[in-house]
């Protein structure tokens, strides 16, 4: 093959995988010759010939052979004058015989001397936005990444989406993935853990590869990070992650991240990473209310049908599992699939009865009491003062707010009546206690603050 029939090649590979994965990935590519059904290329790193021969092999193949050259396989040599081996002689670069293109979830392998490889988290085929059910609760940041799944131009960067276990996070950062694959494949986008991100990162200082670390998460065109919160307290690598951070806006690239909790609220983040972080979208994603559960629940029923169509599930199961498990929607749809599964097994209808008897450990567990004396503690602790302050007679504001929100916690979280709660806070009076629950409601509509601090503190407490 001459120089002249590789660059019509090229023009070929342009159209098909498009302009940014051409000029990333293809560009760099200078053909060799073709020797014993060999294509021999001369790259500049390890990482790019063998990041080429997983994604790009079948297509190049495929032209090549089109063109009239007979091409079993590719190989990859890294140029003598590349600054990423100094070594006089070129490195070769071993290369599958019949390689194929890696989808999103797959890996991408690097030379032994290089990166070893890195595994994008896979994605799940059920995490479709098809199949997230939209409530009050999660609207806001299913519209955020309904936004961002178009792939247009970048309007939030990042887009940060935050909130406790099982209330949607990681099934919206896989239905963006998803969406972006399928509508625009010539974006080279880039879903893994902030836990695969350290790895790697750590890897890469240990072999002396930071040109290519750097280079492959410098060159997507959407960056999504899963758990954020796990790089916090590990210094050099927020550090990396910042300048990624950095590089990535300055080329108007899409960042995409999800955490537990507001990234102020991410003990041992960097400020400058939380300034990086809430200076786009941040959106929370808030505890599920009843009638999202119960929708949800519908829709697991409507997808089992298919799977088990003989069965059938009494009126008022549904009504009572989205009643009674309130705190996690991935215990909830778990609890469903039990059932479905023990009923079949039975062969029962999925009655109150049998509801009771096959999910009587997930119902125990979802009755846990929840005291005046824990949510005083946890107010103390959250306000930084004494139990003694919670409980006493002083009326200072730093102290009067916090109890008036512990109030409005026991009447909200506990079966105590108002007296009873009045007593447990230094022997006050249930119309004490009224005025403290009405206060916490007006303040929760006009202070931002306090219905942060009152929505943080449910949360651990519910946890």
């Amino acid at each position: 093959m001459t120089q002249e029939k590789w660059g019509l090649l090229r023009n070929k590979l342009l159209k098909a995988i498009g302009k940014n994965n051409y000029t990333t990935w293809i560009e760099p590519l200078e053909f060799q010759e073709v020797q014993d059904g060999v294509a021999v290329f001369s790259v500049p790193t390890n990482f790019m010939g063998n990041y080429v021969s997983q994604n790009f092999a079948d297509l190049i193949l495929y032209e090549m052979n089109t063109a009239g050259e007979t091409v079993q396989r590719l190989a990859f040599r890294v140029a003598a004058n590349s600054p990423a081996r100094p070594s006089a002689e070129p490195a070769p670069v071993a290369v599958d015989e019949t390689p194929r293109a890696a989808p999103l979830s797959q890996q991408v392998e690097v030379g032994n001397d290089a990166l070893e490889s890195l595994q994008a988290a896979p994605l799940d085929a059920r995490f479709t936005f098809d199949t997230f059910v939209v409530g009050k609760p999660n609207e806001l940041a299913h519209a955020a990444a309904r936004r961002v799944s178009e792939g247009g131009p970048v309007t939030f960067n990042p887009l940060v989406l935050y909130g406790g276990v099982g209330l949607g996070k990681t099934h919206l950062m896989h239905a963006i993935a998803w969406e972006l694959k399928t509508k625009h494949p010539e974006l080279n986008v880039l879903y893994l853990s902030a836990e695969q991100f350290m790895y790697r990162f750590v890897q890469a200082l240990r072999e002396r590869r930071m040109m290519d670390f750097k280079h492959l998460f410098r060159s997507v065109d959407v960056l999504m990070v899963d758990d954020v919160q796990f790089i916090a307290g590990k210094d050099s690598t927020q550090e990396e992650f910042f300048h990624t951070f950095n590089a990535l806006v300055d080329q108007n690239k899409q960042i995409i991240i999800s955490a537990d909790r507001a990234p102020g609220e991410i003990k041992d983040l960097e400020d400058r990473v939380k300034s990086r972080l809430q200076c786009g979208l941040v959106v929370d994603l808030h505890p599920t209310d009843y009638e999202l559960r119960l929708g949800i629940l519908q829709t697991k029923v409507q997808q089992y049908s298919s799977t088990y169509p003989d069965l059938t599930i009494a009126d008022g199961v549904l009504e009572f599992l989205a009643h009674r498990i309130s705190t996690n929607v991935r215990v909830l749809e778990g609890a469903l699939t039990r059932l479905f599964a023990f009923a079949s097994l039975v062969g029962r209808e999925i009655d109150m009865e049998l509801t009771q008897d096959c999910l009587a450990d997930v119902l125990r567990a979802s009755e846990r009491k929840i005291t005046v004396e824990e949510i005083q503690r946890k107010v103390s602790d959250y306000y930084n003062i004494r139990l003694s302050d919670i409980i006493g007679p002083k009326r200072l504001r730093s102290y009067a707010r916090p109890r008036q929100v512990a109030m409005y916690l026991c009447k909200q979280l506990t079966s105590r009546s108002l007296p009873e709660i009045g007593r447990r806070f230094g022997g006050r009076d249930h119309t004490t206690v009224m005025h403290g629950v009405k206060r916490i409601e007006e303040l929760k509509t006009t202070d931002g603050q306090i219905a942060e601090d009152v929505e943080m503190l449910r949360r651990s407490l519910e946890a």
